[in-house]
């Protein structure tokens, strides 16, 4: 079961759902790609900021995130 969607509810942060699936009322893993966490912020670093804090709350067995995504963009802002 994945836990803590309901604690990333927020303004600017958008969960898009790929390998999910409900069993019953809960929501849990189909494999491959889970999820895609999104957010906005003021400039790239935020933004990745945000997304990084809203996928720490999120959680199941086996869960692995990426932790690269935003790096090179952020670089080009430098």
């Amino acid at each position: 079961m994945i836990s803590g969607l309901d604690a990333v509810q927020a303004e600017g942060i958008k969960v898009f759902h790929a390998g999910t699936q409900l069993q019953g009322d809960a929501v849990v893993t189909s494999g491959g790609r889970v999820l895609c966490v999104c957010a906005l912020g003021d400039d790239v670093a935020a933004a990745q900021q945000r997304a990084y804090a809203a996928v720490e709350k999120i959680n199941w067995n086996g869960v692995y995130y990426r932790r690269d995504i935003g790096h090179r963009a952020i670089a080009r802002m430098g």
